[in-house]
């Protein structure tokens, strides 16, 4: 055969598969053969059972027309019964033979013909074998005992009176009724609730119950009373109540059996019925039923998906989310996998949340919960991770599916994702803001060892807050942190602002200077209008202009703050001319804030900057300058050249003592040759000029380049910073980069230790001694426990041990779960922390969200937990800029421009400048810093209210009550001196020596019996002598020494560690300009980029400082 004729040529565009099926014959020239596809329609009665049966829309139109026809028959029995006019008679001929109409019974004959012959064939498309199955059937039975007499009468007249109970056919309605729903929720494709439809069905039952009953006993009574329909009606409803009046009762006994049947039937039936509906209403609550399409059009709604969800997050995300004004019409719809455990239950049973809060129990990944919740529709969707997860990638995944899922479903929908491993990040890429857990918590922890309790200010700037907590609180200290811990970053348009409007055409640290002196208000960073990116402190050659969008931590924003002029206008005029009061900001509760304003003018501060900055004459004779140089309205290139620091001021100045330890290392700038993993910000950094060997990172093992086993032998110059983690997983490269970025000086850099082990011997190896900052990294194994709040009790215990061993080390912990926190720097006899625990009760009864903020270890920002930071993607949906703020303050982006967070100490000798409002003119008049705020760190003495010591078994020991100076005298013990000079160490108190006590005894009680020779009871006595000298601190001091000579360490560093228990630490954000500097407070501030205004110079590039400006962080 030729090619030509093995060709198969296409099908004429009139042959279609549609033809073929319907058996259209080709022409009889052409010599193709067709092919019929024989299905099981192609037969009649296959086709009649697609019709009637299969084909969901035809078969809704067939019982809708049932069910028509059977409510019809009910019309015309009810129509037959009111034209009846029965006769007294006596005997079964009343209740036997009725009155009938001639055009009534031609009627009711054609709807039971009709109703006949649509059973039978029925029946016979539905036959399948077992013929008697089919005529046994309930529907069978009564349709024939209310359509075969009908047929009957037309071929025997006589029988057209004959009674026949048409009243059945309400059972058949309502079986009807219930195959029509069903084909009507296959017709649209959607599937109803169950419990609506059970409701349905029991309300159907009980009227044909009723109509049952009343057609029934009136019928029967036409042999008796002759009762009428209503009557009847009225027996039966007083009857199934259970009411009884008695005034209407059946007299014959058919009735009275009837009544009797119908009792039992009710009592059977509706007992079923009511169980179905009540264990369908049960599975309900458990899933939460459904958000209805209607209220998702007419009302706001936000979507929470979670695979487990805790009390906890609940209350941090309800508290947060419901503190902004705007979104107290919102619903929160929580869309969760398992079911409601009772906590959750009670709290969304409180009418607050009950009324705007809706659980439904169902999958982010079906189609049909999504529908559920009405996400097409939502204003927003959150998907949080189970941080409580053993595996944290597993949970990392699921998290990944789900917005996938909710991409997929509803595209339009903003996505608010939260994901904690860095690695699975580009995932959701798509995602309108994500927030990586392992990212921002080791930046954080990074930032916690050069700018201390750096967790605890991000964590008061991410809450919203009233400012309110701690107002009632004796203790000054606490009423200040309360105060400024409502400071919150917000923005607005500067052409819009009353704040900042008047600065336009001035640089950003001229408008930042003026808006906290003349407002109060702290400027951190704007947003050019054509540009997208948000840059801190732009520095001062940035000029504003009325487009910028302005970002400010205030203690509220400024629509809702009111501007006071009248009140100082008046004490202007009453007072004549004369100096000026000093102006400042009242911090006030959230809401209206009232702001006193010396004047509505900005005046030039050059005319009064010399004479309200002046020294004293005492203090002007040194080699300071007597007044801050005022800040320039635009930037001078010649009064204010920033030091460019890729030229490392360490490099220029060294000493000679320095230049041996900078020796040894060789930094270059540049970026990480390899990112750990896909969407990590490029940072410029401090590297090594060659690649050190993997061989040489092992600190307690030599190798063939060195031989040094521990940190001792290394010569580190700088202190150490110990991380103790699980695993050094890909997190740890955003704890590396932010203290090896290339803005740090190279003299400041600290060696990183990555500690895998917790055991004494590592910490000594690893030169816990020589250390400034240990790390303490909550661990994956220990994130789950069988009971939810012990998992940080591993954690907690080492990090109390280590507490108690090196109790001047600064230890920065994490916890799962921010309630454990209370555990952290334990005492069991502190009554001070008592008071604080009574204070945190108290604000959390106020509905304060940051009732855990007194805690001293939060405030000192020694402990945090990163479930803190999930205020950050709450906020997000208010304030979009939250997320990149908080990055760019972290370090975890850097933006071409922007600054940086960095930090400076007050000294002694800078205590000159007094108040914080004139260290905000020195910085950035000089160097074009702008401070936000203070880590202040006080001595605390414990009075006699606040602690009290109870030393039971030691009467020989005790003292007399007072502070705690008295109790503990200067040569008592050998008390070590803290940061301050003012406060001895606690644990010298006679309390902390209740075990050596003990030991000592018991060698008094040895001692008592006679000695066997003068040198053993001189001995012995001067060995109780020793005990009873001997502190709980010398003893754990012993402890580390042993095992350091153990180990071949000396033991030279140790000696000089001093415990530092009698101080506390907190953070002031935006403090007002009067605020008082003390000694070792620490500012904190935003820095401009170095590299902003270096002009076509590259990385490597070098440009000579002036010697004046050298050190910024000087005063």
């Amino acid at each position: 055969m030729s090619d030509r004729d093995s060709e198969v040529l296409p099908l004429p565009p009139r042959y279609r598969f549609r033809d073929l099926l319907l058996g259209e014959q080709p022409p009889p020239s052409d010599d193709r053969v067709q092919v019929e596809f024989y299905v099981n329609e192609n037969t009649f009665k296959e086709r009649l059972k697609l019709f009637f049966i299969k084909n969901q829309r035809s078969s809704l139109r067939i019982r809708v027309f049932n069910f028509s026809l059977k409510l019809l028959t009910c019309l015309l029995y009810i129509v037959r019964v009111l034209l009846d006019d029965p006769g007294q008679g006596i005997g079964w001929a009343p209740i036997l033979w009725v009155e009938r109409r001639m055009a009534l019974w031609v009627i009711q004959v054609v709807v039971a013909v009709i109703s006949f012959l649509e059973t039978m064939l029925l029946i016979y498309l539905s036959y399948k074998g077992n013929i008697w199955e089919q005529i046994f059937r309930v529907p069978f039975v009564l349709e024939m005992i209310n359509t075969l007499p009908f047929i009957i009468t037309i071929f025997w007249p006589p029988l057209r009176n004959l009674f026949i109970p048409v009243f059945l056919n309400c059972w058949l309605a309502k079986h009807a009724l219930e195959n029509m729903i069903n084909d009507f929720h296959r017709a649209i494709l959607r599937t109803q609730s169950a419990m609506s439809n059970q409701v349905v069905i029991l309300f159907c039952t009980l009227l044909c119950l009723l109509f049952t009953g009343t057609c029934g006993i009136q019928h029967l009574e036409r042999a008796g009373e002759n009762l009428s329909l209503l009557t009847a009606f009225y027996f039966c409803i007083v009857t199934f109540s259970t009411v009884g009046y008695g005034d209407v009762t059946p007299k014959i006994w058919p009735s009275q059996l009837l009544v009797v049947v119908m009792i039992c039937v009710a009592l059977v039936v509706l007992p079923l019925q009511f169980e179905e509906l009540v264990y369908l209403w049960m599975e309900r609550q458990k899933s939460g039923g459904n958000y209805s399409r209607h209220r998702a059009q007419t009302e706001k709604h936000v979507v929470l998906c979670v695979s487990s969800l805790k009390i906890d997050l609940l209350m941090d995300f309800l508290n947060e989310f419901y503190a902004h004004p705007r979104l107290q019409d919102y619903y929160v719809i929580i869309l969760c996998p398992a079911e409601m455990d009772m906590q959750v239950r009670r709290v969304l049973q409180i009418p607050l949340w009950s009324q705007r809060v809706i659980y439904l129990q169902g999958s982010a990944l079906k189609d049909q919960d999504l529908m559920r919740a009405k996400m097409d529709n939502g204003e927003a969707c959150f998907l949080l991770s189970s941080r409580n997860e053993v595996d944290r990638t597993a949970a990392d995944h699921q998290t990944i599916l789900r917005a996938w899922a909710v991409k997929d479903f509803a595209p339009n929908c903003p996505l608010y994702v939260q994901i904690l491993k860095p690695e699975n990040k580009f995932h959701v890429k798509f995602a309108d803001h994500v927030v990586c857990e392992e990212e921002c918590k080791f930046a954080m922890l990074a930032l916690n060892c050069i700018c201390p309790a750096t967790s605890t200010l991000i964590t008061l700037l991410v809450h919203t807050s009233r400012g309110q907590e701690g107002q009632e609180s004796p203790e000054q200290w606490q009423r200040t942190y309360g105060r400024c811990s409502g400071n919150e970053v917000y923005h607005i348009r500067m052409g819009d602002s009353k704040f900042f409007r008047e600065y336009e055409g001035k640089s950003f640290t001229y408008a930042a200077f003026h808006a906290h002196k003349k407002y109060g208000v702290c400027l951190i960073g704007l947003k050019r209008e054509q540009h997208k990116s948000i840059l801190l402190n732009p520095g001062p050659r940035h000029t504003l202009a009325a487009s910028d969008t302005c970002f400010y931590i205030n203690i509220t924003k400024e629509e809702n703050s009111a501007f006071v002029f009248a009140q100082e206008e008046r004490r202007k005029q009453r007072a004549g001319p004369g100096p000026h009061l000093p102006v400042r900001s009242i911090l006030a509760s959230m809401g209206t804030v009232a702001m006193d304003l010396q004047n509505a003018e900005c005046r030039p501060s050059q005319s009064s900057a010399g004479s309200k900055l002046a020294l004293p004459s005492e203090n002007g004779s040194g080699s300071r300058r007597p007044s801050i140089a005022p800040v320039l309205e635009l930037a001078d290139n010649s009064a204010l050249l920033p030091c460019d620091l890729l030229t490392d001021q360490s490099e220029d100045e060294v000493t000679p003592s320095d230049e041996e330890g900078l020796s040894a290392v060789e930094y270059v700038k540049g970026y990480p040759p390899n990112s750990p993993y896909i969407g990590s910000s490029p940072t410029l950094c401090h590297l090594l000029p060659v690649k050190a060997p993997f061989c040489c990172l092992r600190l307690d093992k030599g190798c063939e380049h060195n031989s040094y086993e521990d940190a001792k032998a290394y010569g580190f110059k700088n202190k150490l910073i110990i991380v103790s983690a699980e695993t050094a997983g890909n997190g740890l490269y955003n704890f590396i980069v932010p203290l090896r970025a290339y803005y740090r000086p190279r003299r400041e850099l600290n060696p990183i230790v990555l500690l895998l082990d917790n055991s004494l011997d590592s910490l000594l190896q690893c030169g816990i001694i020589y250390a400034d900052n240990l790390v303490v990294v909550d661990k994956e194994s220990t994130m789950s426990a069988e009971e939810d709040y012990m998992a940080d009790a591993k954690t907690i215990v080492n990090v109390q041990t280590m507490f108690r061993l090196f109790p001047s080390l600064s230890i920065t912990t994490e916890l799962t779960h921010p309630s454990n926190m209370r555990f952290m720097q334990f005492r069991a006899k502190d009554s001070y922390s008592l008071a604080l625990s009574k204070l945190e009760k108290r604000e959390r009864e106020n509905g304060s969200n940051l009732a855990f903020m007194f805690r001293l270890p939060f405030a000192a920002g020694r402990v945090f937990s990163i479930s803190m930071l999930d205020t950050l993607l709450y906020q997000s949906f208010v304030k979009d800029y939250m997320i990149t703020i908080t990055r760019l303050l972290l370090g975890l982006d850097t933006t071409p421009g922007s600054g940086y967070l960095c930090a400076m100490k007050i000294g002694e000798d800078d205590l000159w400048i007094r108040t914080y409002g004139r260290l905000f003119q020195k910085l950035c008049s000089s160097s074009a810093e702008v401070p936000i705020g203070i880590y202040r760190t006080e001595s605390h003495v414990f009075t006699e209210s606040q602690i009290s010591v109870n030393m039971e078994g030691c009467e020989d020991m005790r003292q007399a009550p007072g502070p705690w100076e008295a109790q503990v005298g200067p040569g008592g013990g050998g008390s070590t001196q803290g940061r301050h000079a003012d406060g001895d160490d606690p644990v010298e108190h006679p309390l902390l020596r209740r075990k050596s006590l003990s030991w000592a005894r018991k060698l008094s009680r040895k001692g008592s019996q006679p000695a066997k020779t003068p040198a053993a009871a001189e001995r012995i006595s001067q060995q109780r002598l020793s005990l009873c000298q001997r502190s709980e601190r010398q003893e754990l001091s012993e402890l580390v020494k042993n095992r350091m000579k153990h180990l071949g360490l000396p033991t030279t560093g140790y000696d000089e560690i001093s415990d530092q228990q009698n101080t506390l630490s907190y953070v002031l954000i935006n403090p007002p300009p009067d605020t008082t500097l003390k000694p070792n407070d620490i500012v904190y501030l935003i820095r401009s980029d170095p590299l902003a205004h270096v002009a076509g110079s590259s990385p490597s590039h070098k440009l000579s400082c002036n010697p004046e400006t050298r050190d910024e962080t000087q005063l």
